[in-house]
């Protein structure tokens, strides 16, 4: 199945590469142009960014959980105008929209401008997550993936796709290919949040999971060759 519209879900340090923290721009700049040649294709593609590069959860116990959201909301934007920035040096259209208000910084969210951009052949990076505390950017990205109608999530990771235990700590790991959203709940499998699969599974989105860092990798899956592990009903 070649798909019409996706979103692309990023963690943040996805854009570090080997250094865990910030921002690596060679490998950015390689997602860009292999995400850019996708679009070209006539693909619709939203994306949504993480932030754990620069921040991940509170810094000691005492702090308050919004506070550190929010600082987690600055760090997934600060991806998001990088990202935006390197598909703009390959040459590709592209808009950034965040979940908070920042007039001087990019788009404020809303719907049907997304939808809009999408059909005029624009990437469309979301930021900020969801725009409120207590929310991860796995639930972001199910709920921007509802709201403009994507035919499926596309969750790009580190490994070759879903595995009944971490593949780079158990030797053992058994790769799965196909898996239900009630089974990646009850068996506790770190897909997604549980938020973000549990809207997936009511909106029918099925969630694709694959190796970014494997070139060609996306381009393939979006034409519908079988990459990764794919989550449906």
């Amino acid at each position: 199945m070649k798909y019409r519209r996706v979103l692309l879900k990023f963690s943040g340090e996805a854009l570090a590469g080997d250094k865990k923290l910030g921002i690596t721009f060679d490998e950015v700049l390689g997602f860009a142009k292999e995400i850019k040649e996708c679009a070209d294709l006539g693909v619709e593609i939203a994306i949504v960014v993480g932030g754990g590069n620069f921040w991940r959860g509170k810094a000691n116990p005492y702090m308050d959980r919004a506070t550190s959201d929010y600082i987690g909301m600055l760090a997934t934007t600060m991806n998001a105008l990088a990202l935006g920035d390197a598909f703009k040096q390959v040459g590709a259209d592209v808009r950034v929209q965040t979940g908070i208000e920042m007039r001087q910084v990019a788009e404020f969210y809303i719907k049907d401008r997304a939808i809009r951009h999408l059909e005029k052949g624009r990437i469309t990076i979301f930021g900020c997550g969801t725009g409120s505390p207590f929310f991860s950017t796995d639930t972001a990205a199910a709920l921007r993936a509802a709201e403009i109608k994507a035919e499926a999530l596309i969750k790009a990771t580190n490994v070759d796709g879903i595995y009944d235990m971490d593949p780079k700590k158990h030797n053992e790991a058994k790769f799965i290919s196909n898996i239900s959203y009630l089974e990646v709940i009850n068996k506790k499998l770190k897909v997604m949040d549980t938020t973000a699969i549990s809207l997936c599974m009511e909106e029918e989105i099925p969630i694709l999971v694959f190796n970014i860092h494997k070139k060609g990798n996306l381009k393939k899956l979006l034409l519908g060759e079988k990459i990764g592990s794919i989550v449906t009903n």
